[in-house]
């Protein structure tokens, strides 16, 4: 049951694995090959538990597995990695321009945007979802709120394939732990394309400072937090970062395992195509499904104890929230996929945590309008290939789906 073997993820989710762990040894220690290894919390109400307290559970040693010094902490820290008043006053920059109020101004824009996808992706009859849907949707919106030419929404993506996916040979310009990533250590994800993105990002800084636009870079460069402390160059250059990573990738895989499940399972879709006032409670069920991100890491401050297990002071504890969207304790029969599910208490955001996603509301907005205007359009899909999937077990990601369809 190692959970560091990234063989066990390459082929599908393994839910075995997370359901013997929530029965047998809910906080587990994994060992780690090219780490100090990791304790694995895999309930629901633990996941919870820890994630909310960040005085315990501290996200200031890094998100991800990856094991850092103090050194490239300081140069490589984001708003993820930040807790307490920084963190508060670091999401406050831009989490106006998220609220679920901000958000619905987007839905004309979006439903456009929607239609322009769809009506090009369809027309071909067979192609792959992700590159012509689920991945050009919701870049297009990011470009939008950065302000930035849709001519560069290509690069956008690819950026965000090569820093997130870094255990995958097919994306990563470097491999995450081979002995060339080491050049390459104090960049975030050990990726290369980070240096581009920051290229990229400072020249949309330059252009924009001390002007009065009201896209979310004019913002980052012109506003200063509510604790009085500027972002420093390299606060912006880690902030447009995860800007460019969170905002493409996350919505992309799970729009695609939503459609997966809808090819998987008709009669639900039929269900939400006879009626589109159902889509809302359809949408919860879909993040639950997805899980688009498998995991994330805090490290203990202190010596404590879990279920029993004595989790010591610089410990790893990884939250795996795909695991707790199939907690039997909390879903009836979780392996079913129910786009009727209510209450659907599902911790793919990070519920009640500090580091609750900025961007929940606007992935329930796309995920609602994309299958809105989706589901009406066909008369049957199907798959024509093999479903492949990003080799990592942090991004629950598809790279690849073709399908084909038959227009209503």
């Amino acid at each position: 049951m190692d959970l560091a073997d990234l063989d066990n993820f390459q082929h599908g989710t393994p839910w075995r694995i997370f359901e013997e762990l929530r029965r047998t040894d809910p906080v587990h220690w994994n060992p780690e090959p090219e780490g100090s290894g990791f304790w694995s919390v895999t309930r629901h109400a633990d996941i919870l538990a820890v994630d909310r307290d960040s005085a315990t559970f501290t996200s200031e040693k890094f998100v991800n597995l990856e094991e850092v010094d103090e050194r490239q902490a300081a140069i490589r820290r984001s708003m993820l990695e930040t807790d307490g008043p920084r963190h508060i006053a670091l999401r406050r920059v831009l989490s106006r321009d998220f609220t679920p109020r901000a958000i619905a101004g987007y839905a004309t824009f979006l439903r456009g945007l929607t239609a322009t996808t769809l009506d090009k992706a369809l027309a071909k009859g067979s192609f792959d979802f992700v590159s012509e849907v689920a991945a050009d949707f919701p870049i297009n919106v990011l470009a939008r709120m950065l302000d930035v030419p849709d001519d560069d929404t290509q690069r956008l993506i690819d950026w965000g394939n090569r820093i997130i996916a870094n255990t995958d040979p097919e994306y990563a310009d470097v491999l995450l732990h081979s002995e060339e990533s080491e050049a390459y250590r104090d960049l975030p994800f050990r990726s290369p394309a980070s240096l581009e993105v920051f290229e990229y990002g400072r020249a949309l800084a330059a252009e924009r400072r001390g002007g009065a636009g009201t896209d979310l870079v004019s913002k980052l460069v012109n506003e200063t937090p509510v604790d009085g402390e500027p972002l420093s160059p390299r606060d912006f250059d880690n902030y447009f970062l995860l800007l460019v990573v969170a905002g493409n990738e996350t919505t992309r895989h799970a729009i695609s395992h939503s459609m997966q499940a809808l090819i998987s399972h008709p009669e639900q879709a039929a269900f939400l195509r006879d009626d589109l006032s159902r889509m809302p409670t359809a949408v919860e069920e879909f993040l639950r499904w997805a899980s688009p991100v498998y995991h994330f890491r805090r490290t203990a401050t202190r010596d404590v104890e879990l279920h029993g297990k004595s989790v010591r002071e610089g410990d790893k504890v990884v939250l795996w929230f795909a695991s707790g969207n199939r907690d039997e304790d909390v879903f009836a029969d979780p392996d079913r996929f129910d786009v009727t599910r209510s209450p659907n208490d599902h911790i793919t955001f990070g519920k009640g945590s500090p580091h609750f996603c900025l961007g929940a509301a606007l992935a329930r907005l796309e995920l609602r309008i994309m299958f809105e205007e989706l589901l009406p359009r066909l008369a049957d899909v199907c798959l024509t290939g093999e479903v492949r999937r990003v080799r990592s077990n942090f991004v629950n990601g598809i790279k690849e789906m073709p399908v084909q369809v038959a227009l209503s």
